[in-house]
């Protein structure tokens, strides 16, 4: 693609947030910054805390790195509606829908994207799933609140984590299997990436603390079963809606059969994350990566009504 578009192009990159994930945000942030720059684009970066924000004027497009609650959920995206600014990634209603699992399970279920089996479960009541199974919060990104429970000795402590960061509990089937995940860009699904956690599962601290995970890319794995993945990774992102880009999160069992977790609209955007590395893989480089995110986002915010 032909990168020099974003030449001279005033962005504002979003970063930061209120959220639990403000520091793999900035993180993100500033190794996108630094990749528009290097297209020559004029790069403001803007640390948010709060919907009281300030852009530059004039500013063409708002690079959206913000992970997490305010920055995924559809929150920011309301705002930046509301000012008439075009900004990268999903809209309010796919960006809500997207990180709320219980209405992206929904979703999926009436798609026939393949899944665990699932439940909601409020204060007081016991899941009905027998054990082991998942619990989380249904409203957090980036493992916050994941946990695997084996026994009833578990359950309590678990779900009172999960009740401290909503009103209600994601019950879901434990699978196990290889932890994958699918960079999607437009409507092309990239190589699968295979996740090998050292300890237990790919939770907040094994995404984020340095080399305790390995990862694979393209992933162990055969022609057919790649196929089968990426074309339930795809469902997942075409059933919530998804216009922009999205990275989903995939189980695979010792069958073969791929069940989908859930779809992240603003993955992790630093050099050595996820999406990155898939894009690498076909060789699309870190800068040319962003480059198509922006481009992509102004073309659909250019037809937007």
């Amino acid at each position: 693609m032909n990168t020099d578009s974003l030449r001279d192009q005033s962005i504002a990159v979003l970063k930061g947030g209120p959220g639990a994930e403000r520091g793999v945000s900035l993180n993100s942030a500033a190794a996108v910054a630094n990749a528009l720059r290097s297209l020559g684009a004029r790069v403001t970066e803007v640390d948010v805390t709060g919907s009281d924000f300030e852009l530059p004027a004039g500013v063409a497009l708002a690079f959206n790195m913000i992970h997490g609650t305010f920055g995924e959920d559809g929150t920011l995206q309301a705002i930046l509606d509301a000012r008439g600014i075009t900004y990268t990634g999903e809209g309010e209603v796919g960006s809500r829908l997207a990180f709320d699992k219980i209405a992206s399970k929904r979703r999926f279920d009436a798609a026939g994207v393949p899944g665990a089996k699932w439940e909601i479960v409020s204060r007081g009541d016991a899941p009905a799933l027998p054990l082991p199974f998942v619990v989380k919060p249904p409203r957090e990104g980036s493992s916050v609140g994941v946990h695997i429970v084996h026994d009833t000795v578990a359950l309590d402590a678990a779900l009172e984590d999960c009740f401290a960061r909503d009103h209600e509990v994601l019950v879901e089937e434990f699978i196990q299997g290889k932890e994958l995940t699918v960079g999607i860009v437009g409507d092309e699904a990239f190589p699968v990436v295979e996740i090998v956690p050292k300890v237990d599962f790919y939770s907040y601290e094994n995404k984020y603390t340095k080399g305790a995970s390995e990862y694979f890319c393209p992933a162990r794995l055969d022609a057919a079963t790649t196929a089968a993945v990426q074309a339930a990774a795809l469902a997942a992102h075409r059933s919530l809606g998804l216009e922009v880009y999205s990275r989903v999160d995939v189980l695979l069992d010792a069958a073969g059969n791929p069940y989908v977790l859930e779809v992240n609209t603003i993955p992790g955007m630093t050099e050595t994350s996820l999406l990155p590395k898939a894009a690498a893989a076909v060789g699309i480089g870190f800068a040319e990566l962003c480059a198509r995110i922006a481009e992509l986002s102004l073309r659909k915010g250019a037809i937007s009504p």
